[in-house]
């Protein structure tokens, strides 16, 4: 298995769901991670639980991720007490299921401002840290499969996905110079209390029963009906940051069972 010993990884939305299974397996390999969730005693949990059970260093912060002082203050705590940076997992974000005309602005802002500005803020101050020691460095973003295509009632979720395919590849060309790759992870749906949470809203929203959001909207395109795992996106996760190169750099890896195959 490849291994990530002597690197220090930063994982948003650390605490919970596919951020934690990133984190769990990162330190397994034997990286200090920092766990890093708007959920402060969460993450100090989480952080404390991992470090026991992996026998790593393990720090938990507090972040909000759309607010550029507390997404500073925490990769400059992560330096101060890890001694370097060498991934950053950019995990956190939220859903909101609304249709598109009537989809509430103070809403749309506010999804596109966690996922697209909290991928931005956490990235460059990142990269800010990998540059000035010269150490290189990886910046993982966890996309999705609507980061390829739209699905009805999820324009925010849509858009700003779309958006991270981008952001990924700028950061690809301008971080090549400084050995820092970046890729983004594209997963289907991952039964994450996320998406949990979407399937009364959608089935809501589509005046079908849950069972159909389960069957035909959320797996309906996979060809074997399967959700993928958590696990799934973690092995993916640790394959782009323990990757010895940057030829995979600026790619994207969709992990769907088969929805937007290419």
């Amino acid at each position: 298995m490849l291994r990530l010993d002597n690197k220090v990884a930063f994982v948003t939305g650390g605490a919970s769901g596919i951020g934690r299974a990133i984190a769990e397996l990162y330190a397994q390999v034997g990286a200090s991670v920092v766990i890093a969730d708007l959920n402060s005693d969460q993450a100090v949990q989480v952080a404390d639980e991992i470090s026991k059970t992996h026998k790593v260093k393990a720090l938990g912060v507090a972040v909000d991720v759309s607010k550029q002082d507390m997404v500073n203050a925490a990769i400059d705590k992560t330096v101060e007490v890890m001694g370097r940076l060498d991934v950053l997992n950019s995990n956190a974000g939220i859903q909101i299921i609304q249709d598109f005309v009537d989809f509430d602005f103070a809403a749309w802002k506010k999804l596109l401002s966690i996922h697209i500005d909290g991928c931005f803020l956490t990235a460059q101050a990142a990269m800010k840290k990998m540059i000035a020691a010269k150490t290189g460095g990886r910046i993982i973003v966890t996309g999705s499969v609507h980061s390829f295509e739209a699905s009805k009632n999820k324009a925010a979720y849509v858009t700003a996905k779309h958006a991270l395919l981008g952001m990924i590849r700028s950061i690809a060309l301008e971080g090549a110079q400084y050995n820092i790759g970046a890729n983004l992870l594209a997963p289907g749906f991952v039964k994450t209390p996320l998406v949990e949470k979407q399937i009364p809203e959608q089935a809501k929203a589509l005046g079908i029963s849950e069972e159909d959001v389960v069957k035909k909207i959320m797996l309906g395109r996979t060809f074997d009906g399967v959700f993928t795992t958590s696990e799934d996106i973690a092995l993916s996760s640790l394959f782009c940051a323990a990757f010895p190169s940057l030829a995979f750099s600026g790619q994207s890896m969709i992990l769907s069972h088969g929805w937007h195959m290419k």
